[in-house]
């Protein structure tokens, strides 16, 4: 299981401080969405100048998906983000320009139906992001397991939403291979022994 360090609503300087203490634990770092509506392609030159872990851009594409994913791969993007919403001609698009550039793409489930879920099993070389809305009130493990046993992907599986450390048990019972940790770690009192402390439970 990895770890994928999400980093938002701060300034870049502030955000590769945060990496900075977190980047022994981690193994994706994660230019939050609202980071990057913020700075737009200056926070990922930023943070690419400083790191060497694979970056994630969570753009969230849902329209001009070749533009926008050519522009993360050309300036040091690892995964790209589209949101399982768009239309299914935007995620093939955001799937051919990830595979020539040799790169890897993430599809973002949130308030998807069951009959878009199931148009997405075309998608077998997508990270499936299974993602409870920071707007809508859940129970995370509850939702997980709940999608899991619904839908049997064979999809490399990212978990996000409030991730916690109580959260890590079950989600390496489910096989989950992504774990996106945001404010469990950018925000707690020490960083550095926040995001070892997730280390350990997913070693």
């Amino acid at each position: 299981m990895k770890i994928q360090l999400a980093v938002d609503r701060v300034s870049i300087e502030h955000a590769v401080d945060i990496i900075k203490e977190a980047e022994p634990f981690i193994d994706i770092i994660e230019i939050g969405t609202s980071l990057f509506k913020d700075f737009g392609l200056q926070s990922l030159k930023e943070i690419r100048k400083q790191f060497q872990h694979p970056i994630l851009a969570d753009i969230k594409t849902m329209d001009e998906a070749e533009y926008e994913f050519r522009q993360i791969f050309k300036n040091g993007g690892d995964i790209a983000t589209v949101m399982g919403a768009s239309a299914i001609e935007t995620i093939r698009i955001c799937q051919r320009v990830s595979q020539e550039y040799n790169k890897d793409y993430m599809i973002d489930t949130l308030e998807i139906n069951d009959e878009k879920m199931n148009q997405l099993k075309e998608f077998e070389d997508a990270i499936i992001c299974l993602h409870l809305p920071k707007d809508k009130a859940g129970d995370l493990q509850s939702f997980i397991r709940d999608f899991m046993e619904t839908y049997h992907l064979t999809n490399k599986i990212a978990v996000a939403g409030g991730v916690k450390l109580e959260d890590i048990p079950l989600f390496k019972e489910l096989g989950i291979e992504i774990v996106i940790i945001g404010s469990s770690i950018t925000k707690s009192e020490d960083i550095n022994e926040s995001a070892e402390k997730f280390k350990e439970l997913v070693r």
